[in-house]
């Protein structure tokens, strides 16, 4: 992904259509390096969301909101403290570069009027977002900069705001088409996109790609364009100019081979042909919504919950080798019938055998009298010999039994980590997080930090949806919830359905005294897919029975439970879901 200048043109004027004009009335802060301002005017509501993420910097309106910790950052003190109850004026980008300016009219401590500033810049790692005074001065900054990380410029409260270095390209809204190819063409050496992306100013890699596909089918070195592919490199040039004066966008992302969005532009993207899937979008802001929320939500998780994530990886990785040991030494107990074979033999022939041998050559009776020879102690006699031989079998038998009753309860434990990575994989909230950081210090898996002695946040419930033909569907949202929802909140007749072999979520249909439809199983099996580790597969087994079929297992871990009955269904996870509440 790359939000390139051209595309920020074109949301700066998409966004200055609603939010001009409108007031700051309240600033959240979700994270870091995000920050949401509602604005408000007299046409409604409107989030605008600016973030300074190395992965997937931006800013845009959006109708997601995502949770802000209880606690506000100080940043986010400062911002209210300055901006709410400020008025937008205008957005300006610098030239077509990554960096736009929000012009605020606002009211210092004593009432007085002063103009502030946000710079939002747009540049992967040194994304950033600063908010400055009137006289240039920095007030605050998202990422502060200072020598050691940046000798060019620094970005420290109290210093003067300097824009990021220019880049020596040219602006194609202010160079003409002649003088855009000419630049390119200088480029021998270079590839085709690589000469287009050193020259021009507010293009991304995925847009000088398309450029060199629709000139020459393929990124050949531009010493090779010929004229009439040089002619196709001036109409596409003119078109994109002629694109970006007529405000006129065609947002578009394009999909990978498994679905899942690649990358988007500005432009219809035909570099691809048919071979991966493509779909438009009326405003920017919607296409960056859909484009960026699962990666910032991954993002969330991993900072929020990082201790537990590592946690159960480290966890897993030590079960996992204590397991396969364990299978190596259960492989050597397979052999301790040969062990009580030969203490037999050896008692058997106890008359004929004599101290200081170095082997036993025996019949063996239960081989056709074929001679053995069995390997002795020569400072033991032949009764110490078969003891020795005898001890060792109890001790093979003793250890096969217990390394069995391990290795289960390894792999049984493997199986719940994986539950709980799943369990994250999905949370959305801190109060989600805090129910699983719960369950896990129950567990024994994590300690008890000085801040979980504060009293946990309401526990939520679980999911629930409306099946087309009216049945209701519960959802899990942890193991412990799992257990509640299906050995005390469910009712004997209802149904529970689980994914078949990969972790997921308890999912359960409410009979409510009535038949069960055939429809309802399948959307709640799609629903149980969906909220599963294979929710990207095509088609998952989902088991179904009824809930009087399940039993919980002594002193199991949480989310456990067995069955013996059951029917199995094959679904495609659902991607739609019928919700009540989330």
């Amino acid at each position: 992904m790359a939000l390139d200048g051209i595309t920020l043109k074109f949301i700066t004027e998409e966004i200055s259509e609603y939010i001009i004009g409108s007031k700051v009335e309240k600033i959240y802060q979700p994270s870091k390096c995000e920050l949401v301002f509602l604005m408000r005017s007299r046409q409604g509501a409107y989030r605008l969301y600016m973030s300074a993420e190395a992965i997937s910097p931006r800013i845009h309106l959006t109708k997601n909101s995502p949770e802000n910790p209880s606690k506000p950052p100080m940043l986010c003190m400062l911002l209210r403290k300055r901006l709410t109850g400020a008025t937008l004026t205008g957005i300006e980008q610098i030239s077509l570069d990554r960096v736009l300016r929000l012009d605020f009219d606002a009211s210092n401590e004593i009432g007085d009027k002063v103009k502030l500033h946000i710079f939002i810049e747009i540049m992967a790692q040194r994304s950033n977002i600063v908010l400055v005074d009137e006289n240039g001065k920095i007030i605050d900054a998202v990422k502060r900069v200072d020598e050691t990380k940046s000798t060019y410029r620094e970005v420290l409260p109290g210093g003067t705001y300097v824009l990021p270095p220019s880049q020596n390209k040219i602006d194609i809204s202010k160079a003409t088409v002649s003088e855009i190819v000419n630049r390119i063409l200088e480029k021998k050496e270079q590839k085709l996109s690589s000469a287009i992306l050193s020259t021009l100013l507010g293009v991304s890699p995925i847009v000088c790609r398309e450029i060199a596909y629709y000139c020459a089918g393929d990124d050949i070195q531009t010493g090779l364009l010929t004229d009439a592919q040089t002619v196709k490199l001036n109409e596409k040039t003119a078109s994109i100019k002629n694109q970006l004066e007529m405000n006129s966008p065609k947002p578009q992302v394009v999909f990978d081979s498994e679905e899942k969005p690649l990358d988007f532009s500005f432009m219809e993207i035909e570099q691809y042909g048919n071979s991966l899937k493509k779909q438009n979008f009326e405003t920017f802001s919607e296409l960056l919504d859909f484009f960026c929320y699962e990666k910032d939500r991954l993002l969330r998780i991993k900072r929020r919950a990082g201790d537990m994530l590592k946690t159960l990886n480290n966890a897993t990785e030590r079960i996992s080798k204590k397991v396969n040991l364990q299978k190596i030494q259960l492989e050597k107990c397979a052999d301790k019938e040969q062990l009580r074979i030969y203490a037999e033999l050896i008692s058997s022939n106890i008359y004929r055998l004599e101290k200081g041998a170095l082997f036993y050559d025996i019949e063996n009776y239960y081989d056709n009298n074929n001679t053995v020879r069995i390997s002795a102690n020569p400072a033991l006699t032949p009764v110490q010999n078969s003891q020795r031989y005898y001890k060792e079998y109890r001790k093979a038998v003793t250890a096969e039994k217990m390394l069995v009753d391990l290795i289960e309860s390894g792999e049984q434990e493997l199986v719940y980590i994986d539950t709980v990575l799943d369990e994250l994989s999905r949370a959305d909230t801190d109060a989600e997080l805090s129910e699983i950081r719960q369950e896990l210090i129950e567990g024994g898996y994590i300690r008890k930090r000085a801040r979980d002695k504060v009293k946990l946040p309401k526990l939520l419930p679980p999911y629930e949806f409306l099946t087309s033909d009216g049945f209701k569907v519960l959802v899990g949202r942890n193991n412990i919830q799992n257990d509640k929802l299906s050995m005390k909140t469910a009712k004997n007749y209802d149904m529970w359905l689980h994914t078949q072999n990969f972790a997921g979520s308890h999912t359960i249909i409410v009979s409510d005294n009535r038949e069960i439809t055939e429809t309802a199983i399948e959307e709640a099996a799609c629903i149980a897919a969906h909220f599963s580790s294979a929710s990207d597969a095509q088609k998952v087994p989902v088991d179904y029975t009824l809930i009087k079929n399940l039993k919980k297992p002594k002193n199991a871990k949480p989310g456990k439970v067995i069955y013996h009955i059951y029917n199995t269904i094959y679904v495609t996870p659902a991607k739609n879901l019928p919700e009540i509440n989330m």
